[in-house]
């Protein structure tokens, strides 16, 4: 039961972090590689937050700075990705080896960048008090506070993107530019603000996800390198440009890896997970969830 929880927490992580990927990599198109570093910049906006409570604020409120950091993360996020899309991206729509291999040195940029303000080693965020210990299930089986916390964060994200999505309208309007841009820019949409607020919803759901990791453990500059390849993994898995497809894609490769893991050895897990994707998608080339589209082509 222990290792089935464990199992939900990582598929939790990757959801979050799997969530903004697939709105810049399968509502845009756009292969983000910098997606990582908006996940660090995510955790050190909570690292950031932490300092703050910790230097300039009585100490009864520190245990209060985590409820701040949340926000903190996703705005600093998505103001990051707003500027990366504004100052990049939309240049390269339509040229996705161009887009990969730009963001990808931005992703380089701003790793450095983050050595050189914060230092190599990694830091420590200190979780509030109301988050140590955990839930006792059973005799012997506790479910840490900090884990179902991240696990309320992934429903409540899940939740809220469900909600934009498909009852508000610029959520219907984000799936129009999806589904056909050039018929949803002759009704009237426009498609480059559409874009450039996809790709900062996007980025801030990226930096909630290193926000939420920081519950987990040390963070350091290149910290989102360590989940981006399982957070692609679940979208492409999971069918690109559908929500319940990401959901599902998250919780089996989440699973698997964690089940695998505990019967194997790290590395062997993560290549058995591989495998098992691999020969899934050669029968499923689309994914478990397939877009429904009239686009012909």
């Amino acid at each position: 039961m222990v290792q089935l929880f464990n199992g939900l927490s990582f598929s939790s992580i990757l959801l979050l972090i799997a969530l903004g990927l697939a709105i810049t990599f399968g509502l845009m198109n756009v292969i983000n590689m910098a997606h990582g570093e908006l996940i660090m910049i995510g955790a050190y906006s909570a690292y950031m937050t932490q300092i703050m409570f910790s230097n300039y604020l009585p100490k009864s409120l520190f245990d209060f700075y985590f409820v701040l950091a949340l926000p903190v993360a996703f705005l600093t996020a998505a103001l990051t990705g707003w500027i990366l899309e504004w100052a990049l991206v939309r240049h390269l729509y339509g040229r996705p080896l161009d887009s990969l291999l730009a963001t990808w040195g931005v992703s380089l940029v701003l790793q450095q960048l983050a050595r050189t303000v914060f230092g190599a080693p990694n830091v420590a965020v200190m979780a509030p008090d109301w988050l140590n210990g955990g839930l006792e299930v059973m005799a012997g089986v506790v479910f840490p506070y900090k884990r179902l916390f991240i696990l309320a964060i992934a429903a409540a994200a899940v939740l809220g993107m469900y909600l934009y999505l498909y009852k508000t309208a610029p959520g219907r309007r984000m799936q129009a530019v999806m589904q056909n841009r050039a018929m949803a820019a002759c009704l009237g949409i426009s498609t480059r603000k559409v874009d450039s607020w996809s790709f900062a919803m996007g980025s801030g759901i990226a930096g909630l996800a290193g926000c939420a990791i920081t519950l987990l453990g040390p963070i350091g500059p290149s910290i989102g390198t360590y989940y981006i390849i399982d957070a692609f993994m679940v979208v492409v898995l999971g069918g690109v440009g559908k929500l319940s497809g990401t959901l599902a894609g998250a919780l089996g490769i989440g699973i698997l890896n964690t089940l695998f893991e505990y019967g194997t050895t790290a590395t062997l897990g993560k290549v058995l997970v591989f495998l098992v994707i691999i020969v899934f998608l050669q029968w499923r080339p689309a994914g478990l969830v397939q877009v429904k589209t009239r686009v012909l082509d």
